[in-house]
């Protein structure tokens, strides 16, 4: 018996390392998409000896909450990698079938620019009114004439345009890409969210059902007379904060699934399973790689570089219109007496207006999406630096929680709830270490929940994603 009193002054350091490490070990770096809201559980609320005798009343028995709304039953749960939940999403997400339809609107455009110029056929009849006598004339009343026109166009200019479009269509599928990895990300996101409020709810109903057996114990004391009844007010408010916090992370739970069904427009049934852990293993290149990678492969950079080939097309075939268009025309014209074929040409000179105007707007939006393409690409590597902090961080806190730090709490609960069940503590002494291993194992969560977010960002600056799930 003596021995407790050394064992729980263990207690005591652990809680100034937990205050030290949880002031440190705070993310520097927001949480990435379908983070918002993560916080660590709050403490419980202030012990009820704070409250005057005559405001808290004796109550045996918790109150009653109301009820939800019941639920069907959907039958038994259907697991789900995230790799499949991926699928789903681009498979159904409606921005990613938009973008597809964008890049075939592109194709389209190839077609329409790669086309050869119709010719144009103009038909003229009509009747000839004599203005000498038939004798001279002859016994014509009627003329008829047909002229084809085809338009020779200029190669340089048809060459520069089938160009642009071909860019187009570049950054069409850069787009899609864009919005195929952004959803990638968020998908795998909101897949660890989930799993982090379930495991959130899981801890909350585990220390309801250890302080629920606290409370029967003291209640047993009071009926005993061995306890005094104020011990149990005190067990019933700490019970009741606790029903609530696992009420409120059950709630976070199915928040965060109606989340990532509504990424996935419905595709997900209502009865899915996430088959995953926080604990699963993060595989990433090396920096270096990645540093190389990231600038030339992101799809916002490809994009503004198939912005910039279309630019530069554009200035092309601006300068090409400048050169004379030929029109080959051939015209037939028949009457009663004589029939003539005739064949010329028509060319447009540009002697007044050289295009000044529509050149120097395709210079300027050549320039524009150059000095727009440098930026981007620096802020991508800037991103990328960033990330990978976080990452490091991440990592860091998880090594750090798993070093050694839980199983110093989780025994300081045992040593406090031995020395409590032998009446050397009390009872503010065992919620104290509860509440200390409760926050240690909040913020082991949220450290594994980092570590995936900032590879999940990671991965969506370099565009890793499974390209075969989005077809074309």
């Amino acid at each position: 018996m003596q021995i407790l009193p050394f064992r729980f002054s263990s207690f005591s350091s652990i809680f100034i390392l937990f205050t030290a490490t949880s002031v440190a070990a705070q993310p520097s770096v927001p949480l990435p998409i379908g983070a918002d809201g993560l916080q660590p559980p709050a403490l419980s609320s202030p012990p009820a000896r704070e409250l005057a005798p005559s405001t808290t009343p004796f109550k045996n028995e918790l109150p009653k909450r109301i009820p939800l709304p019941p639920t069907a039953s959907q039958g038994p749960a259907v697991p789900y990698t995230i790799e499949e939940v991926q699928r789903l999403g681009l498979q159904a997400n409606g921005l990613v079938l938009a973008a597809r339809s964008q890049v075939g609107m592109a194709k389209g455009g190839v077609v329409a620019a790669s086309a050869y110029l119709n010719p144009e056929v103009m038909f003229m009849m009509g009747p000839m009114d004599k203005q000498l006598p038939e004798r001279f004339t002859g016994p014509s009343n009627h003329q008829h004439s047909v002229t084809v026109i085809q338009p020779i166009e200029n190669p340089f200019m048809r060459s520069a345009r089938i160009g642009a479009s071909e860019a187009i269509v570049d950054a069409s599928r850069a787009s899609l890409d864009q919005i195929s990895t952004d959803l990638a990300a968020q998908l795998r996101v909101r897949a660890y969210e989930l799993l982090l409020r379930q495991e959130q709810a899981a801890l909350e109903q585990s220390i309801y059902d250890l302080l629920s057996d606290v409370r029967r114990r003291i209640a047993a004391n009071v009926e005993r007379g061995e306890v005094a009844r104020f011990e149990l007010i005190r067990a019933d408010t700490e019970l009741q904060s606790a029903d609530n916090r696992k009420e409120a992370a059950r709630l976070n739970a199915e928040r965060a699934k109606v989340f990532l069904m509504q990424l996935t427009a419905g595709a997900l049934p209502a009865n899915f399973q996430i088959k995953g852990s926080l604990k699963d293993p993060v595989d990433l290149p090396p920096l270096d790689v990645l540093r190389q990678q990231v600038p030339t492969v992101n799809p916002d950079v490809v994009r503004l570089e198939a912005e910039q080939e279309r630019a530069n097309k554009r200035i092309s075939q601006e300068r090409a219109s400048i050169l004379p268009s030929i029109n080959v025309l051939y015209t037939n014209y028949q009457d009663q007496q004589f029939q003539s074929n005739t064949a010329g040409m028509s060319v447009r000179i540009p002697i007044w207006y050289r295009r000044r105007g529509e050149i120097d707007t395709a210079i300027f939006d050549s320039a524009r999406v150059k000095e727009s393409l440098e930026y981007r690409r620096y802020e991508i590597s800037q991103l990328f630096e960033a990330a990978w902090q976080a990452y490091q961080i991440a990592v860091q806190r998880v090594a750090m929680f798993e070093g050694g730090l839980i199983k110093e709490a989780e025994n300081a609960v045992k040593v406090a709830e031995a020395a409590y069940k032998f009446g050397e503590r009390g009872l503010i002494e065992f919620l104290d270490s509860q509440r200390i291993l409760r926050g240690i194992l909040g913020d082991a969560l949220l450290a594994r929940f980092d570590l995936h977010s900032a590879a999940a960002e990671i991965d969506r600056l370099r565009a890793h994603y499974p390209k075969e799930l989005v077809p074309e």
